[in-house]
C-alpha cells in the first residue's frame, strides 16, 4: 500500500526539443546538470547521460515532435532524476520485444530502450502504432538500491509555450488519510509572470491543504492576489467512500474517466486573485478502477478515452505525458495531472 502521507514532489526542471542533431547533447547536459545538484556520484551522473543520450538520438533519428523532458523527483531524504520522452512518430507495435536489446525494426525507437531500462530505477514505455510512444524512466542516486520514494498514485506534467523558458501552468499533489488531492492551476498569460502566479497558488496548497477544496481554493485565490491571477481548479479524492469533491474557478478542464467514458466536473466563472464571487464544490463518484484528469486550457477538451482503455490502465505519468501530446495542440501553456488511486 502506498503512503499517501509521503508522496514526493515533482517539478519539471527543462524540457528539450529534440529538433537538430545537437539537441540530445542539450537534454543530456540539463539531466547531468540536475543530477549533480541533487547530490548524485560521477558514476551514478555517467549512466544518467547514456540513459538521456540514447532517448534524445532515437528521437531525433526515427521519431517527429520528439521532445525530452528533465523533472526532479524529492522526498524528506530522497531524490531522483525523472526523464519523459515523448514523441509523435511510428510508434511500437510491440513494447516488450523493443526492450530486448538490439531488437528494432527501421524507423521504431527500439534500439537503446534496453540499455535505459537497465540503467533506470523504474522505466515505463506507452506506445501505440502511428501516434508515438512515451518513455518515462527515474534515476535514484545508486542504481538497484531504492530510495524512499512511494509509487506513484498521481503525476503531473507542464509545457511552456514556444518562445518562453518558463510555464505558466502549475499543479501540486498531497496525500493523507486515505485522500489524495489536486491542484491545478493556470497562470493568466505566459512567461515568468504568469508562472510567479502560479507558483503563489502552489506555495499555498503546500502550506495548508486542509478543510474542502472549497476552503482550499479560497486561500489559493487570497494567496494570488498581487498576481496575474489565473484559473485554479481543486479535487479531493477520498478513497475510502470512493467519491471526489471538486471546486474550480476559471477554465481548468477537470474528469473522471471510467470505463472508456468522461464524466466532467464543473468550475465557476471567475479568476483566482482577482475575482471570486462564489465558489462552489461538487461531488461526484469515484468508481473503481477510475482516472481523475485535471488539465489547463491549453489543451483541447476533444479527447476521448475511449479507444485508449489500455492508456488508462497505466501509470498516470504516461497518461497525462500522452494527453500532453495529443491534445497539447493549441498555442498556449499547457499542464496537465492525472491521478490513478488504488482500488480498495
Amino acid at each position: 500500500m502506498i503512503d499517501l502521507c509521503c508522496l514526493p514532489v515533482v517539478a519539471d526542471v527543462d524540457v528539450v526539443r529534440i529538433d537538430d542533431v545537437s539537441a540530445p547533447g542539450r537534454a543530456r547536459r540539463v539531466a547531468a546538470a540536475l543530477a549533480t545538484e541533487l547530490g548524485f556520484g560521477e558514476t551514478r551522473v555517467a549512466e544518467i547521460e547514456i540513459a538521456v543520450t540514447e532517448l534524445g538520438t532515437n528521437l531525433h533519428k526515427h521519431a517527429r515532435a520528439g521532445m525530452v523532458f528533465v523533472r526532479s523527483v524529492r522526498a524528506v531524504e530522497a531524490a531522483a532524476v525523472e526523464i519523459v520522452a515523448v514523441d509523435s512518430g511510428p510508434g511500437m507495435a510491440d513494447v516488450d520485444q523493443a526492450m530486448r536489446d538490439g531488437r528494432s525494426s527501421t524507423g521504431t525507437l527500439g534500439v537503446g530502450l534496453g540499455a535505459v531500462s537497465r540503467l533506470a530505477d523504474t522505466c515505463s514505455v506507452s506506445s501505440e502504432p502511428g501516434a508515438g510512444t512515451v518513455v518515462a524512466a527515474r534515476f535514484h542516486r545508486r542504481r538497484g538500491i531504492p530510495d524512499e520514494l512511494p509509487g506513484e498514485v498521481a503525476a503531473g506534467i507542464t509545457l511552456p509555450i514556444d518562445g518562453e523558458e518558463v510555464c505558466g501552468d502549475a499543479y501540486a499533489v498531497c496525500g493523507d488519510n486515505g485522500r489524495i488531492r489536486l491542484m491545478m492551476c493556470d497562470g493568466s498569460g505566459h512567461g515568468p509572470l504568469a508562472a510567479w502566479a502560479a507558483q503563489a497558488g502552489v506555495r499555498s496548497f503546500h502550506e495548508d491543504h486542509s478543510g474542502g477544496p472549497g476552503d482550499i481554493l479560497a486561500r489559493v485565490h487570497a494567496a494570488m492576489r498581487g498576481t496575474r491571477g489565473g484559473a485554479v481548479a481543486v479535487a479531493d479524492l477520498d478513497l475510502e467512500r470512493r467519491a471526489v469533491r471538486f471546486a474550480g474557478l476559471g477554465n481548468i478542464a477537470a474528469t473522471v474517466v471510467a470505463d472508456g467514458r468522461k464524466n466532467g466536473m464543473v468550475s465557476v466563472p471567475g479568476i483566482a486573485g482577482y475575482q471570486a464571487r462564489t465558489i462552489k464544490t461538487f461531488d461526484y463518484s469515484l468508481p473503481e478502477g477510475a482516472t481523475v484528469v485535471l488539465h489547463s486550457d491549453g489543451l483541447t477538451e476533444r479527447w476521448s478515452p475511449e479507444d485508449r482503455i489500455r492508456l488508462f490502465n497505466r501509470e498516470p505519468l504516461l497518461i497525462a505525458a500522452t494527453l500532453l501530446r495529443d491534445a497539447g495542440v493549441r498555442k498556449d501553456d499547457a499542464g496537465v495531472l492525472v491521478a490513478r488511486p488504488p482500488d480498495r
